[in-house]
């Protein structure tokens, strides 16, 4: 049996070497290679167009994966990504599937949850949690049911910062959470609060943590 061939990317070495070891049980699939970031992962995928999948994390070193799957299909356009995240897939899913996803996957699921979401990528299906599933499609039939148009206007680094300040972190925190500078931090609030017609740094809190508590 041929072994669909796996891209992780993820910038923490030690949970790829643990979704290596998962995958790499399986007999019908295998980790094919691995990256840090995104600029690694184009890279690899220059060289071995052969992959069949790449399993992506949201918050990467220097780029979010919002970003980076864009550039993989400017590549590859046909290239199936799933995002495994430690985010919320409530909040994250949608906005991964607009991003050209096949499909979202939290970290904190049970393994076989993981596999079973490559396999149903791999047939050329979409795989979400049934919850969220159920959830997309309720906000399909509902009129309105974005808390403001304008969100979409955010570009996945200032959609990542949006959602942590809803959460209650300030820009220390944020800058370590996603390995950027307090600088670039800076700049993404002061966009974000652009781009929403925002006064204020109060303001751009209220409407965060407003936003957070109607994605849960």
């Amino acid at each position: 049996m041929k072994k669909a061939k796996i891209m992780l990317v993820d910038d923490h070495a030690m949970l790829r070497h643990g979704m290596a070891m998962l995958i790499n049980m399986e007999s019908d699939m295998e980790v094919f290679a691995e990256a840090g970031d995104g600029t690694e992962a184009l890279e690899i995928l220059k060289k071995n167009q052969s992959i069949d999948i790449v399993l992506l994390d949201v918050t990467l070193k220097t780029v979010s994966g919002l970003e980076v799957i864009k550039n993989m299909h400017a590549l590859i356009p046909s290239l199936p990504v799933l995002f495994v995240s430690m985010h919320d897939e409530s909040v994250y899913s949608e906005r991964a599937l607009r991003a050209g996803a096949r499909g979202y996957v939290m970290k904190q699921e049970p393994g076989e949850m993981l596999i079973t979401a490559i396999r149903e990528v791999l047939k050329g299906n979409i795989y979400l949690s049934k919850q969220m599933h159920d959830t997309l499609l309720k906000r399909i039939l509902m009129v309105g049911s974005e808390p403001e148009p304008t969100i979409n206007s955010l570009t996945p680094s200032e959609f990542e910062v949006l959602h942590l300040i809803g959460q209650g972190h300030n820009n220390h925190e944020i800058s370590k959470l996603l390995c950027r500078s307090i600088k670039t931090i800076e700049t993404h609030r002061f966009n974000i609060r652009t781009k929403l017609n925002l006064k204020d740094g109060a303001d751009l809190i209220r409407y965060a943590t407003r936003w957070v508590s109607e994605q849960s």
